[in-house]
């Protein structure tokens, strides 16, 4: 009996609860236009590649794009990073791959291409 007036009092006094977002009404209020983006990315067939070249992670577009790289790792919230970004000239993104640890990786990527459309892209990638 002890144990489950401890375990209630415990989840009384806990503060923030990993199941549901801090930002979850914005993000409501958002889901329509990143539901169409990323119908867009599939009608335009407009998936970025993510590749490892040495110690590089490469991001192509299939066109040249400007926006913004969320790098989420699904284990530890504290590592996740963002960070805006513009393509080069051979429309890609590099980013040095040792600064990210071995291991599963979520990014998250939202661009508008130089055909002015916006588009948004959810890609799991496993970090060797």
């Amino acid at each position: 009996m002890a144990f489950i007036v401890i375990l209630a009092v415990l989840m009384m006094r806990s503060e923030n609860d990993a199941l549901v977002d801090n930002d979850y009404y914005e993000k409501g209020l958002r889901y329509n236009d990143q539901y169409r983006q990323k119908e867009q990315v599939i009608k335009d067939n407009a998936s970025p590649d993510i590749e490892f070249s040495g110690d590089n992670l490469i991001i192509t577009f299939k066109t040249q794009a400007a926006g913004t790289l969320k790098i989420m790792r699904t284990a530890k919230k504290s590592m996740d990073k963002m960070m805006n970004f513009k393509t080069d000239s051979a429309a890609s993104v590099m980013l040095r791959s040792t600064d990210l640890a071995k291991g599963h990786w979520k990014f998250i990527i939202q661009w508008k291409a130089e055909n002015g459309k916006t588009y948004l892209s959810e890609q799991e990638v496993l970090m060797p």
